[in-house]
């Protein structure tokens, strides 16, 4: 299992050290920085992380998409959430079963990843990836090539098709052994490492998509949610709609190509952003978007603005102007979500 960071790239490269015959799985939930840069930021044709990784490494790459089963994890995850709404045990196991179905699909013999004993305090403590392995299906045939002296031999080491003296011991949240190993094997090409890739960790997508459950129900997690959520700042009106406001060009060009529902805002004489109302607002929402989106334009201290609104369904989705007072940033800042 490769996402391209430092971890799952030294363990391919320590298992191609050994001869063993590898194809690298990397796996789209939707809920992934990576997912979100390649859409919003470089677009669809720029190489992923895991992309980069497998073609240096000289590894075979399957990237499967998993995001239609995964989002009901994120709903209901039988072990819990982390610090935000990361349900990263559920997601381990249900990642390898994924990767498990694939191995007997498609003749391999087992499954190994990047993990590190002690280094995520949800998935990685020790009784974490005894559960991990035991509910995947993979007991014994899930193997850490960074942490295996610290763990239970596996069945690839325990009948030889694996050489577990030239595995490794490393534990820990810090990274320099992994560092030292990357310069040992002449690895020079990865990511830096951080606090993982997944939307569902940080605090402010967590936020965001406590309300929009709260607010819309679970139906409203749809694919194209998922990635709305993490792009943007998000106001609620007090009538309860939803605002999108964009940060900068490329959040400005997603809001405008999002394809769904809504209404989308612009200042016509000022520098500003794009400014999204996902479904059928009302004519007083739609006024309060347009203040909002002057209050971030470059004329919010002007006394009037002119704001241009696209598919605007009282008027048949005709193209129209409304002169309105910027909203001020302090009332802004009370419809932040």
């Amino acid at each position: 299992m490769l996402s391209g960071g430092l971890d799952s790239t030294l363990a391919v490269r320590v298992m191609l050290e050994q001869d063993i015959e590898i194809t690298a799985l990397n796996f789209r939930t939707g809920f992934s920085y990576v997912e979100r840069d390649r859409v919003v930021e470089h677009g669809p044709t720029e190489p992923s992380d895991a992309e980069r990784a497998a073609a240096t490494l000289g590894v075979d790459l399957e990237v499967l998409d998993v995001s239609e089963e995964y989002r009901p994890l994120v709903l209901r995850p039988r072990y819990g959430y982390g610090s935000g709404m990361n349900p990263c045990v559920d997601c381990r196991i249900f990642l390898l079963r994924q990767a498990k179905a694939w191995m007997y699909a498609h003749g391999y013999h087992f499954v190994f990843t990047g993990e590190v004993v002690g280094q995520r305090p949800k998935s990685q403590k020790r009784h974490s990836l005894n559960t991990v392995a035991r509910e995947s299906g993979l007991r014994g045939y899930l193997l850490r090539p960074l942490s295996a002296k610290l763990l239970e031999p596996t069945i690839p080491e325990r009948r030889g098709w694996v050489d577990r003296d030239r595995l490794y011991d490393i534990s820990g949240r810090g990274r320099k052994a992994q560092i030292a190993l990357a310069e040992q094997l002449g690895i020079t090409d990865y990511p830096q490492p951080s606090g993982g890739c997944c939307y569902l960790i940080d605090q402010t997508y967590s936020r965001r998509l406590r309300d929009l459950l709260d607010r819309e129900g679970e139906g409203a997690l749809t694919r194209a949610q998922v990635q709305l959520l993490a792009v943007g700042r998000h106001l609620r009106l007090l009538s309860g709609r939803k605002v999108v406001v964009g940060r900068r060009e490329q959040e400005n060009d997603y809001l405008e190509g999002w394809g769904g529902a809504g209404v989308l805002l612009t200042t016509l004489d000022h520098p500003g952003p794009m400014t999204l109302v996902p479904g059928e607002p009302t004519q007083t929402e739609v006024e309060q978007a347009a203040r909002i989106t002057a209050g971030y334009s470059d004329g919010k201290d002007e006394a009037a603005v002119r704001v241009e609104v696209r598919g605007d369904r009282h008027l048949g989705g005709l193209t129209h102007v409304l002169t309105v007072e910027p909203m001020p940033r302090d009332e802004i800042r009370k419809l932040m979500v």
